[in-house]
């Protein structure tokens, strides 16, 4: 017997709408992460970009302090946070933020790469991983450590923050030099950093400074360049007194 329309064309329909709704349901709960909660961390739905925050921002320097301090619980070690070298992250049930970071680890400064698990509508964070970057893991410099190559600019000599910390390491590094290379029993100190440029290239940085010194009761100004290499090591390249 020959079926009849009525039946056919109602089906279809039916079905129809079944199959819209079911890919409707499942294109919009894919639109984000938050239908994973109770997945494993390696669900992932996006790749890794670098961080839309800023990696000085003080968010970021929080979830680097604590990987540090999650680290330094479960392996009974006493790094010392520095800085963050780098950020980036993925979408994952939630963000998964991949740190490169730097700390001080019995007096040396060392290279760290760290994953952080943030979950912020369950007040989730968790420390996936973190490991020591090793002699190529990162650059002990970076250009933005200090702006000096910003967007638009040029490679070459950049103004730079004075009180920056990478500027006053470099300007104490120049002191301790010129006292030792000085016949003077009066010790140098660092009075001020008057002016300083930075340039960043491939492994290395240099500082053009001028440092206001006393010397006892004697004040004295010196035009210095200090290189920075990629091991982190300072070196004094020029000096010369500035009688201005």
């Amino acid at each position: 017997m020959k079926p009849s329309s009525s039946s056919s064309s109602s089906s279809f329909p039916i079905s129809f709408f079944i199959f819209f709704f079911a890919t409707f349901n499942f294109l919009e709960s894919s639109a984000d992460c938050t239908h994973f909660d109770h997945a494993p961390m390696s669900t992932l739905c996006g790749g890794i970009h670098d961080s839309p925050i800023n990696q000085n921002s003080d968010e970021i320097e929080s979830l680097a302090r604590f990987a540090v301090d999650q680290h330094n619980a479960k392996q009974n070690s006493l790094l010392e946070f520095a800085r963050v070298v780098k950020a980036r992250e993925q979408v994952v049930a939630g963000t998964l933020h991949y740190l490169t970071l730097e700390a001080v680890d019995g007096g040396e400064k060392k290279i760290y790469e760290a994953q952080v698990w943030v979950k912020p509508w369950l007040n989730f964070k968790e420390l996936q991983e973190f490991k020591h970057a090793g002699n190529g893991g990162a650059p002990s410099f970076t250009s933005a450590d200090l702006g000096a190559l910003k967007d638009g600019h040029k490679p070459g000599w950049q103004s730079v923050p004075t009180h920056d910390p990478q500027v006053q390491d470099a300007a104490n590094h120049a002191i301790k030099t010129i006292q030792q290379r000085s016949n003077s029993l009066v010790p140098y100190e660092l009075h001020e950093v008057t002016d300083a440029k930075a340039e960043v290239i491939d492994d290395f940085a240099k500082f053009n400074l001028l440092l206001k010194v006393n010397r006892g009761e004697k004040e004295e100004k010196f035009k210095v360049e200090v290189h920075k290499n990629n091991e982190g090591s300072f070196h004094l390249n020029q000096m010369e007194a500035d009688h201005s």
